[in-house]
């Protein structure tokens, strides 16, 4: 069973919302959209959520986003196929497809449309099965994955920004990375110029008492990895609680001048 949170905020600075994110509910034959928090048996279906970040003139990112989260709605259902669960290239060739077609959606439109020329956006995905999730990611949104008896937050996507290289390869350290002046510059997004997708995919298992966190740059621009395994633990022991909304309070009080963006995923 899986319980989650979704939230979202304008931020302190920005005039409109360029994260998007989204949570469904699908098998081979239907699919449903999930509310911003709830929670759900895996036996018989399962389960997406992603989050993008949008980036572009006027309203081009928000649109990006947007449209991003609407491609997985109409796409990835039909890449669902419980017989071959146990084959995980499936998943990873299906994620990987997803993102090449998210893609030349926004790369067209952006070549259409006025309001819509250069939109990019990142994307991060995760799709849970029966002890296992499955994640395509680019750009520098964010996957972690807190697990039930570590008190380690594990970040399993990789930033494609050259800053996010620099610290892969220990030539900078977290505090440098989280200060450096071109942490935002990506190397690799959805749509813009770019002409050929290449998303970091991949799996891992999960358990019960397992948390995973997708979120925008901007949340983590606020929170540090210890109040986020902080906020999570705490959100275990109390029934009603949201973390993604706690998670995100506290990142805008902190700093706010992004859009900032959470949805936290708990195995239950």
């Amino acid at each position: 069973m899986l319980k989650w949170s979704g939230c979202s905020d304008i931020g302190k600075v920005r005039k409109n919302n360029e994260d998007a994110f989204l949570g469904l509910r699908f098998d081979a034959k239907e699919v449903h959209r999930l509310g911003k928090f709830g929670g759900a048996s895996t036996a018989k279906h399962d389960f997406t959520f992603a989050v993008c970040d949008g980036m572009g003139g006027a309203q081009a990112g928000e649109y990006a986003s947007n449209i991003a989260v609407e491609k997985i709605t109409t796409r990835l259902p039909r890449a669902f196929n419980r017989s071959t669960h146990e084959q995980q290239n499936n998943f990873t060739e299906a994620l990987a497809e997803l993102f090449v077609q998210v893609h030349r959606a926004l790369v067209y439109l952006g070549g259409s449309y006025d309001e819509c020329h250069g939109m990019q956006t990142t994307m991060s995905l995760a799709w849970f099965t029966p002890g296992r999730m499955y994640f395509g990611h680019i750009g520098d949104s964010r996957i972690y994955h807190l697990p039930a008896k570590s008190a380690e937050l594990r970040q399993i996507t990789q930033d494609d920004s050259y800053v996010g290289w620099l610290f892969r390869n220990g030539k900078i350290s977290a505090h440098e990375a989280r200060t450096h002046p071109r942490r935002n510059v990506l190397q690799k997004t959805l749509g813009g110029t770019n002409q050929f997708v290449e998303p970091q995919v991949g799996s891992v298992a999960c358990a019960r008492g397992d948390f995973f966190l997708l979120c925008s740059d901007g949340l983590i621009e606020g929170v540090y990895d210890h109040a986020i395994v902080d906020i999570l633990r705490m959100s275990a022991t109390v029934k009603e609680s949201n973390p993604a909304q706690l998670l995100v309070a506290e990142s805008v009080k902190n700093d706010g001048r992004d859009n900032t963006t959470a949805l936290v995923v708990q195995v239950v």
